[in-house]
């Protein structure tokens, strides 16, 4: 258990480890008092996890939005952390606050990249991905230099003594990492189906979040490549050839994930894994552990590569899989991300009372702050402008929804675990300052977004509302993708790159991949629960007709999923519905529907 407990995020530390590589011999009895203080440590870490999701299930089921559910366990984190201090006020018998962000990145941030990737609505995405692009992107990289450059300003001036003066890559580091938008607080709240959030603000802020945690620490591995201390002019001179080693990186990051979903896709097509669901479904898991490691192996970025990797088996190889594989798989990393967010935010309250802010400079990370809205401003404004002039005037970002994307730039997971590796002797200043940033933008911002959303009229019709609110079908909700834009004729022939695209897919790759044309029957063979539906083609594909809806239901009354599913609305009665109408049977909170 000790072995195992010590790469837990709250990394286990003896005040006896010694630095050399072979461990010193041990009693029978150090070894018991140690599985003892280890079983303790994650006995306290396990009772607070619990306490946060069921904190988390009490803010959804009351509608509290003033405080998200991100922010709660970041709350309840810093409770925890005084507690625990208070009992023991020796900094170094305190290893539960402490964090291990190599397992952040290797463990936890997986899961939540492949969830969503996986569950992403595609045709949002890509109708919008031009804006969403511009700000994940050029976004990014604008709000990196503004950021490093006044933070380097400062330092120059004489005005802090925590930034290296002679070194501009140490600020554009800072930069890199502060960029890192993770609004979870906000899209939690905005993909409440009663508050009716407007569709295409929620596809933005979502599909930047998505990207731009992937740029963002592509961004920062570049710039820490050529970060050299020693030789400040040298890695000033070097920001041109660290832009296109980003380009490079990202490039291939994107290959290797759509290779890697291809493979993935192409065998389970091909094999007849769908009759054994256990298989189907490690397998599945197994393979995007995969691409997230060889990417990083490559020295390429994982979290890109497993986005689109999430995003391409979703397209092709949710066809292949058994009916109760593919609910399975999309529940267990819909679970997994649930309890990793958790997890994070619930650590970075913890860390408060670890020493981080030993080297805390208030004034620093309240001009950080400023800096950070600065940087924001300066490419949501202009690139949207820019946007618009391509767009047609139905379709255009209206001012109000401007103010709203400025305000919901969030910081949080990934900012934090980037500032746990940032180089230098300065780094726990800037730790401290990005705990800090994170705290109150979670907190603060998060927690004012229904209110901004209110204001600015970031809401649909009323009549959308009441539709959207107890429209609870579960079979719609354990597949989103049905719900999507049906309004299109089924006989309109697509022109331009959409079309030549979408011809190519269903006569070539298709067939070869998984998908609509020539898709297997899932799952018929997958233990007899389907012998009584051979004839059934279930289609998942966005512009599908509503008769897959009637015939997952018959599915899932065969094996008593919508039983398990309905249970809790039948008893309640129809007095409760009111009561009951947000809430998702997975787990998983989508936004409206589009119209």
């Amino acid at each position: 258990m000790s072995h195992f407990i010590k790469y837990l995020p709250f990394h286990i530390r003896h005040l006896d480890e010694s630095s050399s590589p072979t461990p010193s011999p041990t009693s029978p009895d150090d070894n018991e008092e140690t599985h003892e203080y280890d079983a303790h440590n994650v006995l306290l870490l396990n009772i607070t996890l619990i306490l946060c999701v069921f904190i988390a299930y009490l803010i959804k089921r009351n509608r509290f939005y003033a405080v998200p559910e991100s922010a709660a366990a970041m709350l309840t984190g810093i409770v925890i952390g005084g507690l625990v201090r208070l009992a023991s006020p020796e900094q170094d018998k305190l290893p539960f606050l402490y964090f291990n962000a190599e397992v952040f990145f290797f463990l936890l941030l997986p899961p939540i990249i492949f969830e969503a990737g996986y569950t992403l609505r595609r045709k949002s995405f890509f109708a919008n991905i031009t804006p969403i692009v511009a700000y994940a992107f050029v976004g990014t990289l604008v709000s990196t230099f503004v950021v490093g450059g006044l933070v380097f300003s400062l330092a120059k001036m004489g005005l802090t003594s925590a930034v290296d003066e002679t070194n501009p890559m140490e600020s554009l580091l800072f930069g890199a990492l502060i960029s890192a938008v993770d609004p979870v607080a906000t899209l939690s709240i905005m993909g409440s189906p009663e508050l009716q959030c407007d569709q295409l603000l929620y596809s933005l802020v979502f599909g930047e979040s998505v990207l731009n945690d992937a740029v963002a620490i592509v961004l920062f591995k570049t710039f820490r490549k050529y970060y050299a201390p020693e030789d400040p002019d040298l890695a000033g001179s070097d920001i041109p050839s660290a832009l296109f080693s980003f380009v490079a990186v990202s490039l291939g990051s994107i290959i290797v994930g759509l290779l890697i979903g291809l493979l993935t896709s192409f065998l389970y097509k091909h094999t007849r894994l769908y009759e054994y669901p256990r298989f189907e479904t490690a397998i599945l898991f197994l393979f995007c552990y995969l691409c997230y490691s060889l990417a990083e192996s490559m020295e390429l970025s994982g979290i890109m590569a497993l986005f689109f990797n999430g995003i391409l088996l979703s397209h092709y190889n949710s066809y292949n899989l058994s009916e109760i594989s593919y609910i399975t798989a999309e529940q267990i990393f819909a679970t997994l991300a649930v309890v990793a967010e958790t997890l994070v935010f619930l650590y970075m309250g913890l860390s408060v009372f670890n020493g981080a802010f030993e080297s805390w400079n208030p004034l620093m990370s309240f001009m950080m702050l400023g800096f950070c809205v600065l940087a924001r401003a300066s490419h949501i404004f202009p690139l949207t402008w820019l946007v618009n002039r391509c767009r047609s005037p139905s379709n255009k970002i209206p001012m109000k929804m401007q103010y709203v994307l400025w305000f919901v730039g969030l910081r949080g997971a990934i900012a934090f675990a980037l500032a746990e590796n940032m180089p230098g002797p300065n780094k726990q200043s800037y730790v401290a300052n990005t705990l800090c940033i994170c705290i109150f933008t979670t907190v603060v911002c998060g927690g004012f977004t229904e209110r901004l959303l209110t204001k600015f009229g970031m809401k649909q019709p009323d009549g959308v509302t009441a539709e959207l609110a107890h429209n609870s079908d579960p079979y719609e909700s354990l597949f989103p993708s049905n719900r999507l834009n049906r309004s299109t004729s089924a006989g309109r022939i697509a022109v331009g790159i959409h079309g030549f695209w979408k011809r190519a897919d269903n006569l070539y790759f298709k067939p070869l991949f998984g998908g609509t044309e020539g898709a297997r029957r899932r799952g018929q063979s997958a233990h007899g629960l389907h012998d009584s539906h051979e004839t059934t083609q279930i289609n998942f594909d966005d512009d599908d007709d509503e008769e897959e809806d009637t015939e997952m239901r018959r599915f899932l009354d065969s094996v008593g999923g919508s039983e398990g599913v309905e249970r809790k609305s039948r008893s309640r009665g129809a007095s409760n519905s009111e009561e009951d109408e947000d809430v998702d049977p997975v787990g998983r909170y989508d936004p409206p529907a589009e119209p």
